[in-house]
């Protein structure tokens, strides 16, 4: 009886923590997308390479690079390896890699 109660609370545990690691993600609104979209099409940057970082959301930036502003969003942008790339700019973790 035990060893069931055991198996079903580290399932629980496991649940809540994935819960929880989802609930930290970001998650931009339709509409900022689609401003995020608009201004990276008039605005391109020249794509840069960043040695050692791998282009996944949740990755951390280096300070060395440089955010681009977008104008109404609290979010900055930097076109890395020709990939656009969406960025919290207070953590400076990547939150969307727009293809």
């Amino acid at each position: 009886m035990s060893m069931r109660l055991s198996t079903a609370a580290a399932g629980f545990l496991l649940l809540a923590g994935i819960g929880a690691a989802a609930a930290q993600d970001v998650v931009i609104e339709p509409e900022q997308e689609t401003v995020i979209r608009e201004y990276v099409k008039k605005e391109p940057l020249a794509s840069v390479k960043i040695p050692g970082v791998e282009l996944n959301i949740g990755s951390t930036l280096p300070e060395t690079v440089e955010l681009h502003e977008v104008p109404n969003t609290k979010y900055r942008y930097v076109v890395v390896d020709n990939r656009t790339v969406v960025v919290d700019p207070g953590t400076r973790k990547i939150i969307k890699v727009i293809e």
